[in-house]
């Protein structure tokens, strides 16, 4: 069964956006850029709520720019073409390989995962992901935490969900003192 990921920076008190709604200190190096081109190989399906949908929008026409670096190019090169799925209200058309949601989001994930097909469904997006979160969907959470307090904002975690037990499966600590945590739910285990 295809593995549903959530995977954001965070900041180190636990914020993906902060409270002035800016992510500029989120900004990876070559290095954490580079993880992350080699994280997305592994992605089937992205699901994005319309705030990060419209700020991945930048990917889609960036590719014109002559002064793009050789990891840029691949980046665009793996996003762009990525199937993506975006859950709005608000929107009424969406661009690329985007698709608006037509359904709910369990009843998508379980359509994604009955569906043949290769790759992590992956989550973007807090919203989203806590509404992932609260109905059990979640199979991993993946942080690039970076070396800052931004002291409110968006957090990562969301604060009304349950208690989930996790179980540490990587660690990664980056030359930039950004660090790569990877947690699985630990799922009871059927008999």
């Amino acid at each position: 069964m295809r593995r549903v990921t959530y995977a954001m920076n965070v900041s180190l008190d636990g914020y993906i956006v902060g409270p002035d709604g800016g992510f500029d200190w989120s900004e990876p190096d070559e290095e954490v850029f580079r993880f992350w081109i080699d994280e997305i190989r592994d992605v089937g399906v992205h699901l994005l709520g319309r705030r990060l949908y419209e700020t991945m929008l930048y990917w889609e026409t960036v590719d014109q720019d002559a002064s793009l670096d050789d990891s840029t190019r691949e980046w665009i090169a793996l996003w762009n073409p990525l199937p993506k799925v975006v859950f709005s209200t608000t929107l009424s058309t969406v661009q690329g390989h985007a698709r608006l949601a037509s359904g709910g989001l369990t009843e998508e994930i379980e359509r994604l995962r009955a569906e043949p097909g290769e790759g992590d469904i992956a989550i973007g997006g807090a919203t989203l992901a806590a509404e992932a979160a609260e109905a059990g969907l979640i199979d991993e959470y993946r942080a690039m935490v970076y070396p800052v307090l931004v002291g409110g904002g968006i957090p990562f975690f969301p604060r009304r969900e349950r208690r989930v037990d996790l179980e540490l499966v990587e660690t990664r600590t980056f030359s930039s003192r950004f660090v790569y945590l990877r947690h699985r739910v630990a799922r009871p285990s059927t008999p």
